[in-house]
Formats: structure tokens, sequence, C-alpha cells
């Protein structure tokens, strides 16, 4: 029979594997969103962890997965904030599509590390620019989805519902990168103004 694996300190085992994952998550965010994918080696992942490579490959297998790992976890907490903002907000239907987006465009730009991560960096390899594809296409949905609710019978009907949904978040991604690159001169609310105008005439009738 196996030893039982004690606690250390009063952490079990499995909270310790937690929190060196959380610490290799946080620390590929800061590289992947500061100095680009090409330095975010998994050498360069562990020495700003402060954790050795046994440690890595205890959570992940490769460098992309971790880098796909910090992909999603961006995309999940955007659409978490954009949700929240959704149910909070009173008022019409731009109010509300103007605070998710404010939730979005300012979680992008209050911390430029997951606007680069997600926006930027998330074209850089063959694994990444799948997931970014897939995540797109997911936001897409959650657009078609959200101007149903907030339209009702005025929302487009399909397929011009999926279509200009998939231009509205793909021109916004690329508006954010632009902003992000310093390509266009701009604040966050202009941006903000931009895409509430453009969701506002692009899915209902």
């Amino acid at each position: 029979m196996s030893s039982p694996i004690r606690p250390y300190r009063g952490v079990s085992a499995e909270d310790r594997k937690a929190e060196r994952r959380a610490k290799l998550l946080e620390a590929g965010l800061d590289l992947l969103g500061t100095v680009g994918y090409e330095r975010t080696t998994m050498t360069a992942v562990c020495a700003h962890a402060k954790l050795t490579e046994r440690y890595f490959y205890e959570s992940f297998r490769s460098r992309d997965e971790l880098l796909l790992a910090v992909v999603d976890r961006v995309a999940e907490e955007i659409g978490e904030r954009a949700l929240a903002a959704l149910r909070d907000t009173e008022g019409d239907a731009g109010a509300k599509a103007r605070a998710a987006l404010t939730a979005f465009v300012d979680m992008l730009t209050e911390d430029p590390r997951k606007g680069r991560a997600a926006m930027v960096e998330s074209s850089a390899s063959a694994s990444l620019r799948g997931r970014r594809h897939e995540l797109l296409r997911t936001f897409a949905r959650l657009v078609v989805t959200q101007a149903a609710a907030l339209y009702g019978a005025a929302a487009l009907p399909s397929p011009r519902d999926e279509i200009n949904a998939l231009l509205f978040v793909g021109g916004l991604a690329e508006l954010l990168i632009a902003w992000l690159g310093g390509e266009i001169e701009a604040t966050p609310a202009d941006i903000v103004d931009a895409a509430t105008h453009q969701f506002a005439t692009s899915m209902h009738v």
C-alpha cells in the first residue's frame, strides 16, 4: 500500500499543485503579454514563476499548452465580465450593450498584458491561431444570443445575425490590436463609443 500524502504546513498536495499551476499561468500571462511569444519559453516561465521544470510538467505538457490555458483564462474573464455587466445594468438595449462593451474594453486596456496576449500574441503559433479562431466564433455566438435577448423580435434573423456578429467581433478585435500597437490615436472611451454604435446598427433590423 502506498503511504498517504500528508499536508505540508497545513496545505494539501492538491492545493499546492493548484498554487504552482496558478503561478505558471500568471508567469505565462506576464511574459506573453510583455515580451511576446518567442521569448516566452518554458525556461523563462519557470524562472519567472520561481519553479523548476519538474513542476512545469506537473501541470503542462508543453509551452503551447500553457499559453493556450493563458488565452483561455483571459477569454473566460472577458465573458464573465461582459455578462455580469449585461445582468447588472438597468436601461434599454443600448445601455446594456454599452456596459458590456465597456467591461470588455476596460479589461483589455487597463491590463495591456491581457490585451496583447488575447489579441496579438494569440496569432503567434498554429495552435494559438486555432484557438483564437475558435474563441472568435464563440464570442460571435455570444453576440447573437445576447442580441436576441436585447432586441427580441427586432433581432436579425439567421444567417444575417451570425454574419454580422462575426464582422462585429472580428472588427473589434482588429481595432483593439491597432490600438494596443499604437497605430491609432483613440481613448478606450472612443473604442467603446464606436463598438456600441456598430453593435446597435448591425445586430437588429
